[in-house]
């Protein structure tokens, strides 16, 4: 644990809110990025970004919920976007710098689209990294589109079938160990050439690790999004980026979040899926960087 009282020197931070542990991870210099994994329930490791931390403070956020001491009274429910941005904000204030940029990754994207809206004061820039501005049916569908695409693309290759087994596995998830089972079984899936590249990320594969998070709210009703209208007032500067080959947050999505925000940027990927931090990270972090400089990322953080 870090022991130093700067709270952006490298590694490990915590604070309590309400009983409930946060912890977020600091690694790079420059200007401050606080990153927000996906899931929900992933653990945060696998959004390691270091091209980035080449040129940024990147702050990773270790989200609720994914470590025993972080867990809410209603675990695995309560996880809501409105939750998720409350622990944000207080992070955000124990930085002690005036404004921070916001990168969120797949269902993190969800949350930073949500904060950005909802407490933009201190957001100087929002990443919406393979987001979406909706969940629920449509989402649903289209996913399976390009889940159906993906399987016909590798017709006939051996791992083939654990992937789709794992697709199909995927709403009956009711443990962590079922949420690890199907996070690595669907991972050849989110990359454009994972079999090409096999002997390099399988480690990555065997390394993620993730708590079930239900998806429902402390009343077990579903935190279904639909961000369409709303995105349409975003006043918080904004890059979406998007790998052309992601099956669960591809690029219609990106299409649609870059028409529907105002004065939005976009970067499409051409040769990821929706890892492109991984797949082509020199690329996505230029772009990441020259979009914090151009909308204020002038603090210097840690070393």
């Amino acid at each position: 644990m870090n022991t130093s009282t700067d709270p952006l020197s490298p590694g490990i931070h915590s604070f309590q809110r309400g009983g409930i542990v946060q912890r977020y991870h600091v690694h790079g210099s420059g200007p401050v990025c606080v990153a927000h994994s996906g899931g929900p329930g992933i653990f945060w490791e696998y959004l390691r970004m270091p091209t980035l931390e080449k040129h940024l403070t990147m702050v990773y956020v270790e989200p609720v919920g994914t470590a025993e001491d972080s867990r809410l009274p209603s675990h695995p429910h309560g996880y809501t976007r409105e939750r998720y941005s409350r622990f944000l904000q207080v992070l955000i204030n124990q930085l002690g710098v005036p404004q921070v940029h916001l990168l969120g990754h797949s269902h993190g994207a969800f949350v930073a689209a949500y904060h950005a809206l909802h407490r933009p004061e201190q957001v100087a820039g929002v990443v919406l990294y393979e987001g979406a501005p909706v969940t629920g049916p449509e989402h649903g569908a289209e996913a399976g589109r390009m889940v159906e695409a993906f399987a016909a693309q590798h017709a006939g290759h051996p791992g083939l079938p654990d992937v789709l087994a794992a697709f199909g596995a995927m709403s009956a998830i009711s443990s962590d160990e079922q949420t690890v089972a199907v996070a690595r079984g669907v991972l050849p899936s989110y990359f454009a050439d994972y079999w090409g590249n096999e002997e390099r990320l399988t480690p990555l594969r065997d390394a993620i690790g993730a708590t079930y998070i239900s998806g429902l709210d402390e009343d077990l009703v579903p935190d279904v999004i639909d961000d369409r209208a709303a995105l349409k007032g975003l006043e918080v500067p904004t890059l979406v980026v998007v790998g052309r080959h992601d099956v669960i947050c591809g690029p219609r999505w990106a299409f649609e979040l870059d028409e529907l925000i105002p004065d939005s940027q976009l970067l499409v990927l051409e040769n990821s899926g929706h890892m492109g931090h991984i797949e082509e990270p020199e690329l996505f972090a230029g772009t990441v960087r020259d979009f914090v400089l151009r909308t204020g990322g002038q603090r210097d953080g840690a070393a």
